[in-house]
Order: structure tokens, then sequence, then C-alpha cells
């Protein structure tokens, strides 16, 4: 994406498609100039809207040779009181896909052009509206699609992420100034930043920057869905459970075993937490080279998953083969979390089912073909997602380019405690510590370039 800052650009700022309205946004120095020459009052007149007050609302008609294109409420917005700093229009009209096109035309006949993905927002970052963690939180936020990423998302754009790093920064700043005031009088032999002060900082930026690093595990499940795995025999209802679950026939449903013999993956929020569902091949030793594939699958799918549902048919296990079972499953889960769910019980008598599995006191009790119990199943999954770890922060990492930005900064700081414990020589520990400088900056865009602007608005929408 080339910077050009000095033209006025136009988009269509809703979804593709027929609806009831779409908005057109304009941004640019010519914003007003080429509105008006558009817009009209019903008698076809012009309308000034340079001289009209910013944030209001007008009334009119979008024309063009006095032909008729649309009734619309123009909004104004005047620099630098607008979204990209720069003067803004927003056209309301009706949502036809021609009115919608014939508007943009227009607009682009007069003069501006058409906005490439993500450049409102960039002009907003280069205009000193948003640093550019918090731009990058604006495309979170569109993509948002639970609760806790919308959550997140709204924190960061409100610069929560930012302000932590910028007060990290600070501190780093005013001793990389002192040591490398140091240099000037080497040959005196002076210390102006106190090597224990300067320990003791690093540790505690290294201690924050490591729980930042952490909270990526969270941020990631927050941003993509928590991974649920279904496991267990064929034939134990997964594929019904996971229909259950999605509501919706995602699955096929056989009597057969071994119908299932790949994974298939869907998403669904369960007050307010995104989970991505996986139902997997049924686990058992066969002599079918294709569903053994699948059943090796279905133990690559356990390892990657956070949450595993054991799921198993009340009428075909005993106690005894649902402890041989589960021992299996742990071999394979690491520190994922287990859930034990007994599945058709809605043709047995749950008082024995209960005698039966005592000892395995967590133990669900459902069927997924009558949806019983379903609900007391969801409750124990969002349970099990520790959403404390959300709270308990105010900062959490959901994108990879930030996750790998610290790590940088974190490697170059770990190099600085060891120099001083090494009793480097100033102008090293001024080198790494420039260049933890630099990743910190970059991740709030104090610090950037042509080539990275490009790599994260590209992925935005082309009206925002």
């Amino acid at each position: 994406m080339k910077l050009i800052l000095n033209d006025t650009i136009a988009a269509l700022a809703t979804a593709h498609g027929s609806a009831a309205i779409a908005v057109i946004r304009l941004s640019g120095n010519k914003s007003f100039e080429i509105t008006e020459k558009v817009f009209f009052d019903k008698e076809l007149n012009p309308k000034n809207i340079s001289s009209e007050k910013s944030h209001t609302v007008h009334f009119g008609i979008i024309a063009e040779n006095k032909i008729i294109i649309d009734e619309v409420l123009v909004s104004i917005f005047k620099s630098p009181h607008s979204y990209t700093g720069d003067d803004s229009i927003e056209i309301s009209c009706h949502g036809s896909v021609y009115i919608q096109q014939k508007i943009l035309q227009v607009l682009l006949s007069y003069g501006a052009r058409m906005a490439q993905p993500g450049e409102f927002t960039l002009r907003a970052f280069l205009n000193g509206k948003f640093d550019l963690s918090q731009a990058e939180a604006v495309a979170d936020l569109i993509a948002s699609n639970s609760g806790l990423s919308h959550q997140v998302a709204m924190q960061q754009m409100r610069g929560g992420f930012s302000s932590k790093i910028k007060v990290l920064r600070d501190h780093l700043i005013n001793f990389a100034s002192l040591i490398e005031l140091e240099l000037d009088f080497s040959e005196e032999d002076v210390e102006f930043a106190d090597r224990n002060d300067l320990k003791k900082l690093i540790q505690t930026i290294i201690s924050i920057i490591s729980k930042l690093m952490e909270s990526f595990e969270v941020g990631n499940v927050i941003k993509t869905g928590i991974p649920v795995a279904i496991v267990g025999k064929p034939n134990s209802g997964k594929s019904t459970l996971l229909n259950v679950l999605l509501e919706d026939d995602r699955a096929i449903v056989s009597e057969i075993p071994g119908t299932t013999r790949d994974s298939i993956e869907d998403e669904m929020t369960i007050d307010g937490v995104l989970f991505r569902f996986i139902d997997t091949a049924g686990i058992r030793t066969t002599t079918d080279v294709i569903e053994q594939m699948g059943v090796n699958r279905s133990f690559d799918v356990i390892k990657k998953s956070a949450i595993i549902i054991y799921l198993f048919d009340v009428h075909e296990l005993s106690s005894g083969d649902l402890t041989l079972e589960i021992n299996l499953i742990k071999e394979h889960i690491g520190t994922s979390q287990l859930v034990i769910v007994a599945n058709k019980i809605d043709v047995e008598n749950i008082k024995d089912l209960k005698e039966e599995f005592k000892k395995f006191d967590d133990l669900i009790y459902i069927s997924a073909k009558e949806n019983k119990n379903i609900d007391e199943l969801k409750e124990q999954l969002v349970n099990l997602f520790d959403d404390r770890t959300v709270n308990a922060t105010d900062t959490i990492v959901t994108s990879a380019r930030h996750a790998e930005t610290l790590k940088r900064a974190n490697n170059a700081l770990q190099i600085v405690a060891t120099g001083l414990e090494e009793k480097m020589p100033g102008d090293l520990l001024a080198l790494e510590i420039r260049y933890a400088l630099d990743e910190l900056g970059s991740l709030t865009g104090e610090v950037t370039n042509e080539d990275l602007l490009n790599s994260i608005f590209t992925r935005f929408c082309i009206g925002k």
C-alpha cells in the first residue's frame, strides 16, 4: 500500500450486498467539496455543507446531471474531530446494490478515489487518532464473535495494551539515555546509570513481558475459539452430541461403527465463550487402513485440544472398562482438561448407573439423542475455561505479531540482564537496550516502516 495522505478516499463502509440501508464513507481534504457537487435539496439546489457544524446530519438528494439517484442522509465530521482526523463525510443511502455503486461512481468522477483495505484506519493511525496496537484492535473488534473476544478487543482499542508498553519504554529510555551519556565521557570512567537500579528495572520489565507472553495462550483461544475434542469408541454418540451442541446436523449419524473417519469441526458460542468442537473418529483397534488413519488423527486432535470430552455408551462399558479407557486417553492429553460423559441414559435406570460409576465424581450423564442434560455439559465446559485469567490481568495478548515482538524484546533484555551480571561494557548494554526499545516501539507504532503497515492494514476490509 502506497501511503498517500493528501487526496480524498471513498468506500462502502457497510457489508456488500442489498440491505435496508448502506453507508458510503469519504475522507480527505476535498470530502466537502466533492459532496457539495452531488448533494442537493428537494428542489435540486446545491447544499453548502462546508458551512455546517461538525457532527451534524443533513437530509437531501444525491443526483448527477439533475438525475436523482437517491434520498440520503449526510453526516459531517470536520477535522480533526473525525475517525481519520481528516474532513470526513458519511452518506447513508438505501441499500440497493445499484444505488451504492452509482453513488460511488459519481463521487469518484468528481475526484475521490477508491480506498485501499484498511486505509481509513491507517489514516487515523498516521494522524495520531490511534496508536498501532489500537488500530489493530479495530480489526479484532470487527471480527469478534464472542463476548470475551469482544471484551479483549475493546480493552486493547481503548489503550490498555498501549499504556502498559508505553510505561515500559519510558523507563528503558531513561536508562538508555544515561548509559549513552556515559559513552560521551568514556575516558573519564564515570557511571551516570546506577547498575543496581538498572538490574532491578530490567528484571521487572522481563517479568511483565513474560506475563504478557504467557497471556497469548489464553488470548489466542479467546480469539480463535477453545478447541474441544469429542472422543470415544465408535457408536458412542459423538456425532449426535456434536449436532446437539451445534444445534445443527453437522455430522452424519449412523448405527454403523466407524462412520466418522476424519475430524469434523465447527464453532459455537456458549455464555459469551467461543468453542471449536471437533468430532473425531472412534478410537478402537481396527484392521481397516483408512479407519486407522482416522484413529491416529483422533489422537493428534486430542494433543492439540484444550478440553477433551470422553463420551461413552453406558451399555457398552463397565466401571473397570471405563478406567482402562480413561488411562489410555490420559497418555495423550497432556495438560488438557478432561470431561467424562456417560451417554444414552434414556433407556437406563440412573440410580443403577450412578452406583456403577460412583468412583467417577465429575461424571456427567446425558442423552445426546433425547437432548437430556446437555445444558449441564455446556455449563461444565464454560466453567472449565478459566476466564479468571482475563479478569486477573489488565492486558491479554491476542496478536501473534505482538507475541513474537515481545519475545524478541525479552531476548534482548535477557542479554542485558546477563551483561549486567558479567559487567558488560556500556556500549554493548546500550545496543541491546536500544534493540528492545525498537521492538517495544513497533508494537505501538512509535517505531515503524511501510512494510509493517502494509502487512497490518491490508488485512482490514476496504471500508475500514
